[in-house]
């Protein structure tokens, strides 16, 4: 019988009916042939093709049934973390979205015999999170992904980040409402008692006395105020003078503190640049050069400088562990080596010995003009005049 032309009926709805699924029995997965009936399927049996792979599979049947699973496992979980994601859902939901690819790897090829089975496997490997209901077995990716969890502890330590701000802004404000609550209670005001006499021969005398500060007193006989009243006199003060100074202000606290938060977030962990004076620290570069102060020339890789000794001119490679900054006197100029202000020219105007802090004044950048207290000795280090 000749063969049906390309555009003929028969042609197209042969075409249309090998693209679509077949049925499972008819498919041979050693050779990945589908057939479309079982008298198709008998020919393939009988080919010389399908002999030669019997004969590869019976010599080593474990490698190719651990190939096919391992292929199946696969396939599987990249359809479940493409298209769900973690979320929880249906195993045979998943399932048929698998096997509606007619290229797919069939599960009688693989070393489990039914889908419950392989979600079983799937929740003591740890591949993915399963449970049981009474709908059927639910299923969710664990993504282990390098990047996505870099991605989530980075989201979850911003948020806690957030969260203990958010607390610290909440108890600094609860203690200034305290504060506040507590600055403005009212005083309490003297209470007058009636003033009796023990007898009718009892005379009451009372004295006005006036202090240098014009604070007012009244003056009662202790007899007078033994049954009724205090020891203590009543005296009338007068409210604080105008020039006294002022409490400071909420808002300006909660600057102070911003500033404080700023710093700590701008800080490094290195601190050399180039054009400071730097004193060696440790005997690791030689003895010869313990104690001697040297400029730092060029930075490699954050934390080494290479250095030239000011007395032999001795270039060395050094860490910045080995090293300290040096102050100089008052007036002189300085680097700001970290904070906010890092690499900033400043001018030093004082020196506290007793905090080991210093206040500069900064002279170049686009904080120019700043003054900066209570910075710490590390954070700043003479500048060579030369550079």
């Amino acid at each position: 019988m000749p063969k049906h032309g390309f555009l003929t009926p028969k042609a197209i709805a042969n075409r249309i009916k090998s693209k679509g699924l077949q049925k499972l029995r008819w498919y041979c997965q050693m050779c990945q042939k589908q057939c479309r009936d079982e008298n198709g399927f008998k020919c393939h049996t009988m080919s010389e093709s399908h002999q030669r792979q019997l004969l590869l599979f019976s010599e080593n049947p474990n490698k190719y049934i651990d190939q096919f699973s391992q292929d199946f496992l696969d396939d599987f979980t990249q359809l479940l973390k493409r298209r769900f994601g973690t979320k929880r859902v249906h195993a045979n939901q998943v399932y048929q979205e698998y096997i509606a690819d007619r290229n797919h790897l069939h599960m009688n090829s693989t070393q489990w015999e039914t889908l419950t089975d392989f979600v079983k496997w799937l929740g003591r490997e740890g591949h993915c999170n399963v449970d049981e209901t009474e709908k059927g077995w639910f299923v969710a990716h664990i993504d282990r992904d390098p990047e996505t969890i870099r991605r989530q502890e980075a989201v979850q330590k911003s948020e806690k980040m957030k969260l203990d701000d958010e607390e610290r802004m909440a108890k600094f404000f609860q203690r200034q409402m305290e504060k506040d609550k507590e600055k403005s209670k009212p005083v309490q005001e003297p209470v007058f008692t009636e003033l009796k006499k023990e007898s009718e021969d009892e005379k009451i005398a009372l004295q006005m006395n006036w202090s240098s500060k014009n604070k007012p007193t009244v003056a009662v006989k202790q007899n007078a105020l033994a049954a009724s009243t205090s020891k203590s006199d009543f005296v009338f003060k007068k409210p604080k003078d105008v020039g006294e100074k002022k409490r400071k202000l909420a808002l300006e606290e909660i600057i102070e503190q911003e500033q404080a938060m700023k710093m700590k977030k701008n800080r490094r962990d290195h601190w050399l640049a180039e054009g400071i004076v730097v004193k060696v620290v440790s005997k690791k570069l030689g003895s010869e050069l313990y104690k001697k102060k040297a400029i730092v020339k060029d930075v490699k890789d954050k934390y080494y400088g290479h250095l030239v000794v000011n007395e032999t001119g001795e270039k060395v490679r050094a860490h910045q562990d080995d090293l300290e900054t040096v102050i100089p006197n008052v007036g002189r100029k300085v680097l700001l080596l970290n904070g906010p202000y890092r690499l900033c020219e400043a001018l030093l105007l004082e020196v506290n010995f007793d905090s080991f802090s210093v206040k500069v004044k900064i002279t170049s950048g686009a904080f120019k003009g700043k003054v900066i207290e209570s910075l710490k000795y590390e954070d700043v280090s003479k500048l060579d005049v030369q550079s």
